[in-house]
């Protein structure tokens, strides 16, 4: 969903939650597991699995897979963003969400937008 197709409501009330507020905070600092946050939050892994669906659908975190010594594969999740902006103007709410982007990728993007001049 792009984000000027997100209302203003729908962000504020998803961040405005108290558990996804945790779950944010725990993968900030570091990647983590479902049941670690489970643990680490003091939730149940639904209400974990619930939240986690809820920051994915706004783009907040995203999730990659590992795999284990013993051979068995499982998700961390990890927050996808800097910092979000919340701003008046003009009667209007704005809410900016600054994604992290890794250096290659911006080296690449401006490589690119210089060949199409």
């Amino acid at each position: 969903m792009p984000e000027d197709d997100r209302s203003i409501e729908e962000i504020l009330d998803t961040i405005g939650d108290q558990h996804a507020r945790r779950l944010l905070a725990a993968v900030s600092r570091e990647p983590k597991s479902a049941k670690e946050l489970s643990e680490e939050c003091d939730l149940s892994l639904p209400t974990v699995y619930r939240r986690i669906e809820m920051l994915e659908e706004y783009d907040l975190i995203s999730d990659r897979t590992l795999v284990a010594e013993d051979g068995n594969h499982y998700k961390v999740f990890e927050s996808n963003f800097e910092s979000t902006v919340i701003s008046l103007e003009d009667d209007q709410y704005q809410v900016r969400i600054y994604r992290t982007e890794n250096l290659p990728d911006r080296f690449s993007q401006l490589w690119d937008e210089l060949g199409a001049e």
